[in-house]
This record gives structure tokens, sequence and C-alpha cells, in this order.
């Protein structure tokens, strides 16, 4: 483990530097044509970052029902048990067969979601490490079938959001509220910037940071804002001088709509800036409660704010799932909106055949899963692309690429339409 100390004086030098917009910076030339072809692709979620709706078996097996994210996974048993499954977990839930399959449908980027406890682990810290080997491997088996890579910080100290997929599922997120979080944050992406400086042909994006929780107020977003400025001399700036990185430096709206961030980070003063917004439509009672025309048209709508903004735009989240009826999906031993199970909702309707395994869907459903899939990618290819969540999950067929692509509501090659009109 690298003594962060070491890496942090380093990194907050270069922010300080770089963090207020060096002067008109040159345009960036990445080895991915952004803005003028579009990216389509897929997550690797639930691999290097646990899901328990993703990968319930992993949770399942421990016996244990308190263990309900990566934290609690090293937390609450046996660390060797725990080092043993994750390192099952590691080498069979993504190969390079995947790779394959991902570049056969015609896809061009994958998003790989990694925790920071990944490159450290702090002082009681429950976390297990181990993640890296397998990112790097990632990197290569995707030039090795020539898809682009956006490393994904989803995790970061003291959790950004409280989610599960943060690594800690927690009821209010600290990441902002310490410095020494931030800080750390700061010296990772550094990290990553450095771990990859050769690989810009293949790792074309880096993102700073996944879903920090905007929702939450000015506290998080005056944090945020400043991140975004220290990420961008991080990512850009990755050789401790002047010159700078071709990599595209891929901001999340932190849950803000896209207005909230006009004119931020934009050229000339800023090159190689993206934003990443994640459109879901199943985590309110509002959205759980639409009809599937309803989800259709909702869908169709969005192009109007994804086109009038001022950065190239990747919806980098989104999925043809039109509930939250996946098993876990809402966390470990949460219910669902649509059933009624989840805690204060409404029942909408029962969830068999909606999720689970593709076996039960009805052909009316497919049909329905392919007009939505459609809808969406024809939409988010007006702005600069798409990335699905996810590739694939043990038990939620109606969020898998994977599945679609078996179960046929996701086309061999996503240009195919069958609903070329669907949002008129």
């Amino acid at each position: 483990m690298v003594s962060f100390r070491a890496f942090l004086s380093s990194a907050s030098l270069l922010v300080a530097i770089f963090a207020p917009a060096a002067l008109a910076d040159n345009p960036i030339n990445p080895s991915f044509p952004y803005g003028s072809s579009k990216v389509r692709g897929v997550n690797l979620g639930g691999w290097l970052v646990l899901e328990p709706w993703i990968t319930p078996s992993l949770f399942e097996n421990t016996g244990n029902s308190a263990i309900v994210d990566e934290w609690t996974f090293g937390q609450l048993q046996n660390r060797n048990t725990a080092l043993s499954a994750l390192q099952n977990h590691w080498n069979t839930w993504i190969t390079e067969q995947d790779f394959i399959d991902i570049a056969n449908a015609g896809l061009n980027h994958v998003r790989i979601p990694i925790g920071y406890w990944a490159f450290e682990v702090g002082p009681g810290e429950p976390y297990i490490s181990g993640q890296l080997p397998y990112l790097q491997k990632a990197v290569t088996w995707a030039r090795a079938h020539g898809l682009k890579v956006i490393v994904d910080l989803h995790g970061a100290p003291g959790s950004q959001n409280g989610f599960d997929n943060s690594g800690h599922r927690i009821s209010f997120p600290q990441w902002h509220s310490n410095s020494t979080n931030v800080a750390r944050t700061d010296a990772i992406i550094k990290r990553i910037a450095s771990l990859f400086i050769n690989d810009q042909d293949t790792v074309s994006v880096i993102a700073p940071l996944n879903e920090p929780a905007g929702f939450d107020g000015s506290d998080v977003l005056s944090v945020v804002r400043q991140y975004w400025y220290d990420s961008y001399g991080n990512i850009r700036f990755p050789y401790g001088t002047s010159q700078q990185s071709n990599t595209l430096v891929l901001l999340h709206d932190a849950f803000q709509p896209l207005s909230y961030w006009q004119g931020f980070q934009t050229p000339p003063n800023w090159q190689g800036v993206a934003m990443d917004t994640h459109i879901y439509q199943m985590f309110s009672q509002d959205e759980v409660s639409r009809t599937n025309q309803q989800h259709i048209q909702a869908a169709c709508n969005m192009a109007s704010s994804l086109t009038s903004f001022d950065l190239w735009t990747i919806v980098g989240e989104w999925t043809p799932a039109a509930t939250d009826c996946a098993k876990y999906l809402n966390g470990r031993g949460i219910g669902a909106r649509y059933d009624g199970s989840y805690p204060g909702s409404t029942r909408v309707g029962s969830c068999t055949g909606l999720t689970g395994s593709a076996s039960s869907f009805s052909s009316s459903y497919k049909t329905f899963l392919r007009q939505y899939w459609e809808a969406q990618t024809i939409t988010y290819e007006k702005a600069a692309g798409w990335i699905q969540w996810t590739w694939k999950a043990e038990n939620a067929d109606d969020w898998s690429y994977q599945a679609g692509l078996k179960g046929g509501w996701i086309p061999q090659n996503p240009t195919q339409r069958q609903f070329p009109t669907i949002c008129g």
C-alpha cells in the first residue's frame, strides 16, 4: 500500500497550479472521436464494486443478512472466507469472453466501476483490496478487442452518496464533509491517471467520481465543484509538467439538471470535459407508476435538455427496465415500490414476469423492452451517446444487455431499429 502522504503532496501541488483554468488549454485529441461518433457501451457493474442486486448469491451465501455492501462484506465475516469469495468472483464474473461478446455486439465502450479501496485502505476500514490487477487485465482485453475504457471511480472514502454501490450503505454521505476524504480521492485520481498514462489509446476517459449526492444540497455541491476542478488538473496534467493528456474528463451532474452546470469547464479555457447524466425511471413513486407509453414518452422528452447542453453529454447509466422489481435493487432486504413492498410505497402491480429470468417474460413485455430500449438509444444519440447499466446480472434479465441480446429485445447491432419513429 502506498503511503498516502507521499502521493498527496504532489497531488495537491498540481491542483494548486492547475485548478484555476490555465488560459485556453489545447484542444484534446482523444483516441475516440467524441462528439462526432456516438458512444455506445455497457457498464461492467457488480464486478470490481459489489452490488447485492447484481450478484445476490454472493451476499446470500454469507448466511448473514447484515452483509449489505462491500464494507460489511469485509467487516462481518471471516476475512479469508470473504477474500476467497471475492477472488472467485473477480476471476469469473467478467472474463475476456465478455469483452469479445461486447465488441461483437457492436459496442465501442465499457465503463468499469472501481472503488477507492482498490488503491488504498485507511485505518479501521474493513475493505478487502485486490481489484486493481483485474482492472489492468480489463484494459488489456479491451485493447485486444477494440473497445475504449472509462475508468469510473464509483466509491470514495466516507461514501459520496451513501448508496450500497459506493461500497458503504449509510444514511448520510460523509465524503464531502471531511477534507481528508477529498484529499485521498484526489490522490487516487492522480494515481489512476498515472497508471494509465501510456494507455490513452484504450483508457480514453476517466470519470473522477460516480453520483456524488448533490441532492443533499449546497454543502455537497460546493465540494463537488472544487473536486471537479482538482480532477481536471489531475487527469489532464498527469505528467507533472505543462504537458496535457488526451484523456477525456467525464464529470457527473451530481443529480442536478444539466442547466445547473451550464458554462462549467467549457472551451476554450477547459478542453476535453464531458458530462455524464444517469437516467432512470423507477426510483420514485411517480416514475414507477407510469404506463409503458409514459415511460417511452418521458425518454423521448429528454432530447431537448440533452441537446441544449454545452458539453459533450453521455448518458453513462440507463436501462430498459422500467420497474424497481429486481431483487435488492433498492438495497439488500429492501422491497420494491412497484409491488408495494418498499416502505411507504403504493402498489402499482405484481413484479411477476417483469424481472428475474427472461423465460418468464411475455412476448408483449419483450416488445415493450425493445421499444423502450430504442426510444432511449435514439434519444441519447442526439447527445454524445450512451452506456447501458449493466452488461450482466445473476437474476435481473430486464437490466442485462447480455440477456437482452439473447432474448431479442436488444438488437445484435445497436444501430438496428424496429421502431425508428418511436419518438416521432
